[in-house]
């Protein structure tokens, strides 16, 4: 569907949120959406800061991975305007597998997500480094 297709007034991740409705369990359904609401709310006030994409307590230890999935795909739509978003597991060097939303042809593409598993090392790498300056200099090393 193109944004020309859309009908007024409504956005790609209503239509994202209308379809995972119908798709989606009432209860998964009703938990994905009280973890994103905070976050479109906070993109639609353009509100600044880090927002969390969980639930806390024992509700967020419950969230199947199909959930937070969905979730991550609802808050992709609704920053990128675009409904092909994809998340693939990406293998690292250091840290392991890790999940990526991305769109569907760097998601097809091994060469880019190779690009993106490398950026990600390196980036554990520097985080890694800063802990360990971090630690040795007596500052907090959790943040």
């Amino acid at each position: 569907m193109t944004e020309s297709e859309f009908p007024p007034e409504s956005r790609p991740v209503d239509l994202y949120l209308d379809l995972l409705r119908v798709r989606m369990n009432p209860t998964d359904y009703a938990m994905l959406l009280r973890m994103v609401e905070p976050v479109l709310e906070a993109m639609q006030e353009q509100r600044a800061g880090p927002i969390e994409l969980s639930l806390d307590g024992e509700e967020g230890s419950k969230v199947s991975q199909e959930v937070r999935d969905e979730a991550s795909l609802v808050v992709a739509v609704a920053v990128t305007g675009r409904m092909d978003n994809q998340i693939v597991e990406i293998e690292t060097e250091q840290g392991g597998p890790v999940r990526v939303v991305t769109d569907s042809g760097t998601a097809a593409d091994p060469a880019r997500c190779q690009e993106i598993a490398d950026f990600i090392g390196e980036r554990q790498r520097q985080d890694e480094e800063l802990r360990g300056i971090a630690e040795v200099s007596g500052l907090p090393t959790d943040v």
